[in-house]
Order: C-alpha cells, then structure tokens, then sequence
C-alpha cells in the first residue's frame, strides 16, 4: 500500500487502573477499525496513567503478558503501538512500547532516557534500555519507535534513521509546562515539542508521527497536541489541545523518496567520523585521552 492511514489515539488514561485502561484501548481499537486506520498509536503509558511513584511494581506486566495479547488479537490485521511499565524477568522495570502486529506482540522497544529534573522522577522507579534500532513492520515501512524524552536527545533519531527508519513513531505523557502567551494555546511545551518534530522529519527525511497523553493526574496537566509530519516537515495533522479523540491523518510512502533524493541529508550524514569523535570525546571524559599529535 502506497498510503497508509495513521490514528492518532490522543486519550486520558485511569491512573494505576490497568483493567480499565485495556478496556479503554479496546474500544478506540475498535473505533480504528471502523475508520480503516492501518497504524493506531496510543501515549506512552497508555495502560497504566504516568504518575504511578509506588504503583509501578504493581501495575508492571511481562512482555508476553496475556492483556497484551488481548489488545493483539483485537487489533488483528491492524498495526498498533501502546504503551505499558515492563517488568523484566530479573524484575527490572522498564517504560515500554509494544507493537502489536498479526495479532500478536511483535516487538517491545524500552525508554533509554529517563528524565530525572523538574518534575520528572523516572531514574528512581525504571531501569534505562540500551538498544536504539528500527524494526520492521507488516505496513511496509521500517520504523524507528521511540519514547517521549528519547526525542529529546539527537542521537535517538539519527540511529533509527541510519538503521534504515522511514517512520519515525514517538509516544509520550508530555506535561504542560512553560506557559507563554506568545505560543500557540499559551503553552511553551508544544512549541518546543512542535520544533523538535520539524527538524528530525527534515534531517531525516523520515514521516514522524508524535502521539500524547490529555487528562490531569496529581495536578499535573498533560497538553495532547498530538502531530503527524511528512518528510519535509509539513504538518499533515495536529490534533487540539487538552482534547481527547482519535484523530487520522493518511502518509504518502512515496513521500521519502522524494524527500531523500531532493534534499539528500541522510545520505551525507558521516556516522564513521562521528564514532571516531565520540571515542576520542569518552577517552578525554574518562581521562585516558592521548596527546593529541601536534600539527
């Protein structure tokens, strides 16, 4: 299929109330279905609510977990992203995206950046993955997944998209921070967020598709504003803020191609001269960095 139909599931989770929550992601998983949408995306932590603090250990389900292949089964032939608290089988506990794919939990991908400033607290409760590699998928397109900070730092991106992405797929419980009156809505969060997404669609000639939590949990606000961009980084849809629905928007695939043979950016990227300086960067933090040769 050349175009691919993109539902953006921009919902408000129960705190710690998992049975409610997969209730929940039935449901839109229906709504998706009857909208013909190819790849439903939920937010990051969809199952569980974000500001969990003690609930983790209690609200964590293995990879393999029957809920999940629950959701699996209900999706069907329909790819679909969501978002869980892993548990590990030596009882780490990880944020976690599932894709489920041919009724099944094709693949898991784990956050590897775990903010710990302002009100963030994760490196408290999770354990940080260590792997950033795209994966393929029944839609045709490689995708790179990752989880709301790990856009927030530039390698995330580049790995997935020198690893062959196409689709670069970030789920997140983004909180309204920042208020502006010079930002769109008053909020300096989707303005920051909304740059971000431009330039990694633009440097990597990717289709990003960004997918964030509504709803308030413990005062705290989290603001939606989901977005899909094409290539060149146009916004194809923005979802509204602080409102829940499932919005669709449709990808042209052919788009990349364009894109990349246009503005060939991916293909210029050095990745051999980055490796050499960032060795030599760890060297000179561990302290065991050589004199540098004199010109």
């Amino acid at each position: 299929m050349s175009t691919l139909r993109i539902g953006l599931a921009q919902l408000a989770p129960r705190l710690g109330d998992v049975a409610a929550n997969v209730a929940l992601h039935r449901d839109w998983i229906a709504r998706a279905l009857d909208q013909q949408v190819d790849l439903l995306v939920f937010p990051e932590l969809g199952l569980t609510g974000y500001l969990l603090q003690d609930l983790n250990a209690e609200v964590a389900m293995p990879a393999d977990d029957a809920r999940l292949a629950e959701l699996a089964a209900a999706a069907g032939q329909m790819s679909a992203v969501v978002g869980f608290v892993e548990e590990a089988a030596d009882h780490r506990l990880f944020i976690s995206a599932a894709l489920l794919e041919g009724g099944q939990v094709a693949h898991v991908v784990r956050k590897a950046y775990l903010p710990n400033y302002g009100l963030f607290d994760e490196q408290r409760f999770f354990a940080a993955g260590d792997r950033v590699a795209a994966i393929d998928s029944r839609l045709g397109v490689r995708l790179g997944l990752s989880i709301c900070e790990d856009f927030w730092h530039l390698p995330v991106p580049l790995l997935h998209a020198l690893d062959g992405a196409q689709l670069l797929v970030n789920i997140s419980s983004s909180p309204g921070r920042d208020v502006s009156a010079t930002v769109e809505g008053g909020l300096g969060t989707a303005g920051s967020w909304q740059a971000l997404l431009r330039t990694y669609a633009m440097l990597t000639g990717c289709h990003v598709v960004f997918v964030n939590r509504v709803g308030v949990e413990e005062s705290i606000t989290f603001w939606g504003g989901s977005e899909v961009l094409d290539p060149s980084g146009r916004t194809v849809l923005r979802a509204p803020l602080h409102e829940e629905g499932l919005f669709v928007a449709e990808m042209d695939r052919a788009e990349v191609r364009r894109q990349r043979v246009a503005t060939p950016l991916l293909r210029d990227e050095r990745p051999e001269m980055v490796a050499r300086q960032l060795e030599r960067l760890i060297r000179q933090r561990a302290g065991t960095a050589e004199e540098e040769p004199p010109e």
